[in-house]
């Protein structure tokens, strides 16, 4: 068979591969997506010769990859085969919701839809299916119930990803034992061997992080059991809309600060109040940045939002850029955090319990956080006490802890700024009065401007 274009040894055997249902294991970054969508369209080109019609649905995480999967693979293929195709963008309306949909028709009358995938979609076509990077859609199992029954009568089903862990339904297709699958596995050294050109370790070297390459081009299969935030959680709460300070509403915002200075990160993370969902709008990342640029990256965060709490690790060298903090943006505001071994315990509760209730959104494909995230495990010490540790890392999950101090600053309750009478004497003079220290703080912060002054008496919650 001629194909119209050049293939690696392995893109060619998954390309040949023509089994019903056939599941693929690949390394980021070697082709899986643009390889799979070259069979979809070949599959349509030899429809077309035949006289007949191929109907295809490319189900994605999310609508940029479903665009991608289009843009970078469906058209690019099509115009290497010469075919003429007329392309299409919708709404589609499932039983859920309307869902953007991008749409090529090809000779002959075939099909190729691609948009992001969920239950609602994954029941809606009666096609031949490609499920991209499976591991990563959110409430993968819910989509895999609802897809079976649909394909059932004779559809083929093509599945790829790279690992995500263990929990998720990719995981358990990838792992079975029956022969109903035909599987294909490729890491980095098989894809470079059969010659794709990366460079392996200067590809290892610039991830710099053990269980990063381990999953995402060594394709194991991390332990989940001791991760205090599974793989399959943590997807559960990305979202395409995080992580852009663009998104900002102007809403109150929420930020925790993780201090390092030498080997470890310094990390500001930034989160907006929307309803009860805190939404992750920008990360500062420094590494061996003075205190005065540390100062200047809070600053600047500071003025940028509406930030109601600032909460920040005191430990050992935190104890001065929480002093500072504090007389530049009013005690009231920041919050200097130990990170004792019961402190930790509740901060890093408070944040699972935010990603188990789904109330926290964190950028979307970000393998930094993601693995930052999943890398805290919590242990037993000698005595029983819990701990957490981030092991075979150079950073010691400062992102994670950054993200579980803003969660923190956004739990705890608003405080408001308390006022007593002034006792007057018959004249009507002021002859004592008891200062609150909170007011105190108000009145540094109205001098420097930092708040809107209000009638004397009014009660006004720190940060606005």
């Amino acid at each position: 068979m001629a194909i119209a274009v050049p293939l690696h040894a392995y893109q060619q055997d998954w390309l040949l591969d023509k089994s019903r249902f056939k599941i693929g294991m690949f390394a980021r970054q070697t082709g899986k997506t643009f390889t799979t969508t070259l069979e979809v369209v070949d599959s349509c080109f030899e429809a077309a010769v035949m006289g007949r019609r191929e109907r295809w649905v490319i189900l994605s995480r999310g609508e940029r990859q479903a665009a991608e999967a289009m843009n970078e693979g469906v058209k690019k293929h099509a115009k290497a085969y010469d075919l003429a195709f007329e392309d299409a963008e919708f709404d589609w309306q499932g039983g859920e919701g309307s869902y953007k949909a991008l749409e090529v028709t090809l000779p002959g009358g075939s099909k190729i839809t691609a948009l992001p995938a969920n239950p609602d979609t994954a029941r809606g076509f009666s096609a031949n299916v490609f499920l991209d990077e499976f591991a990563f859609h959110k409430d993968s199992r819910a989509i895999w119930r609802a897809l079976f029954p649909v394909i059932s009568a004779g559809w083929k089903l093509r599945v790829t990803s790279t690992p995500n862990g263990k929990g998720n339904k990719f995981y358990e297709l990838m792992t079975g034992r029956d022969d109903q699958w035909s599987r294909h596995e490729v890491d980095i050294y098989q894809a470079v061997a059969d010659g794709l050109p990366r460079d392996i370790e200067e590809l290892r070297s610039g991830v710099g992080d053990e269980d990063t390459w381990a999953q995402e081009y060594e394709l194991k299969w991390l332990d989940e059991a001791s991760a205090w935030l599974s793989y399959d959680l943590i997807t559960s709460c990305e979202d395409p809309g995080a992580g852009d300070p663009a998104g900002y509403q102007g809403g109150v915002c929420f930020i925790g600060n993780d201090i390092g200075r030498r080997n470890d990160l310094w990390v500001a993370q930034v989160f907006e109040q929307i309803g009860d969902v805190l939404w992750d709008r920008e990360r500062v990342e420094l590494k061996r940045a003075s205190f005065a640029a540390q100062d200047d990256a809070l600053d600047d965060l500071m003025r940028r939002y509406r930030v109601g709490r600032l909460c920040m690790d005191q430990t050992g060298m935190g104890e001065k850029p929480v002093e500072d903090a504090q007389r530049r943006y009013g005690a009231s505001r920041v919050e200097g955090v130990l990170f004792t071994p019961p402190n930790k315990l509740v901060m890093a509760t408070a944040g699972k319990e935010r990603f188990e209730d789904r109330t926290v959104r964190i950028r979307e494909g970000d393998v930094a956080l993601r693995s930052d995230l999943h890398k805290l495990r919590k242990v037993a010490s000698a005595t029983g006490a819990p701990r957490f540790v981030a092991e075979r890392d150079d950073d010691h999950a400062d992102r994670t802890w950054a993200a579980f101090l803003g969660i923190h600053a956004a739990g705890g309750g608003a405080a408001e700024y308390g006022y007593r009478a002034m006792p007057r004497v018959a004249g009507g003079d002021v002859t004592s009065v008891r200062r609150d220290r909170r007011v105190e703080d108000y009145e540094a912060d109205d001098r420097r401007g930092q708040l809107d002054r209000r009638p004397l008496g009014t009660s006004l919650r720190a940060g606005f």
